[in-house]
Formats: C-alpha cells, sequence, structure tokens
C-alpha cells in the first residue's frame, strides 16, 4: 500500500511541473492568434484603402490624406482584438497612393505599408485599338 501511495504522490509532483508549462504553450497560441488576426486586419484595411484612394485619384485627379486616413479608420472600427488603439498616415501622390498603419500594445508593435499605383486602364486599351487599327489599314492597303 506504501507503494501505490508513492507513486500517486510522483504524479501530483510531476504535473505541478509540467501544467505551467502546458498554460504557458495554450496562452501563447492563443495570442500568437490574436496578433496575427490584428496584423492581416491592419494590412487588408490598408491595402483596401490604397486601392480606393487610387481609383478616387484616378476619376477625380484629387484625393485628400485625410479622407484616405478616415476610410482606413472605418475599415478597422471594432475589428482588432489584441491592438485596439491604430495610427495611420497616408500619402496621395500623382502615381502612387501609399497608406501606413501601425499599433502598440505595451512594447509590442506592429506596423504595414501598402501601396498602390494609380493607373488609367482606358488610356493603355485605347493605344492597343488605335494600334490594331492601323495596322489593319496597312494590311488592306497592300
Amino acid at each position: 500500500m506504501d507503494s501505490k501511495k508513492a507513486l500517486n504522490g510522483s504524479m501530483t509532483i510531476e504535473m505541478s511541473f509540467l501544467m505551467p508549462v502546458l498554460l504557458l504553450m495554450i496562452m501563447s497560441s492563443i495570442f500568437a492568434v490574436f496578433y496575427f488576426h490584428d496584423k492581416n486586419v491592419l494590412s487588408a484595411a490598408a491595402y483596401e484603402t490604397a486601392v480606393v484612394g487610387s481609383v478616387k485619384m484616378r476619376e477625380k485627379k484629387k484625393v485628400a490624406p485625410g479622407e484616405l486616413e478616415a476610410l482606413f479608420r472605418e475599415r478597422t472600427a471594432r475589428k482588432c482584438i489584441l491592438f485596439s488603439g491604430s495610427s495611420v498616415r497616408a500619402d496621395a501622390g500623382e502615381k502612387e497612393i501609399r497608406i501606413e498603419a501601425s499599433a502598440n500594445k505595451g512594447r509590442l508593435g506592429l506596423s504595414v505599408v501598402k501601396r498602390a499605383a494609380v493607373t488609367e486602364p482606358e488610356n493603355h486599351i485605347r493605344d492597343i485599338r488605335r494600334l490594331k487599327k492601323t495596322a489593319g489599314l496597312e494590311k488592306r492597303g497592300d
């Protein structure tokens, strides 16, 4: 009987050493999931804001950085779990829209930079059609 009690006591001691390690691994996994969730939310919102800014720049030839920052904040409102407060800086150039977003929680922080080119696909399509038309006229003349 004494040997059975000794075995039960050794299991208790082993589990007392093992449980903090298991809890640390579980909590670290949960923390990592929250971190990457928030990073993906910030990255997606920054890219979507840059693309929307690119389209607005193409249509109106001007977009205010404050308008882009408001769009970013609208997209991240109440979506982050770990990093509740984020900051954003938008630059709207003639050729490129740039969105820089960052968030901090204590000593931990993350930041993303997304860019979108201001394109004019309709001009490219018109140029191709002109080239095809010109090539077609030259073939008819032969």
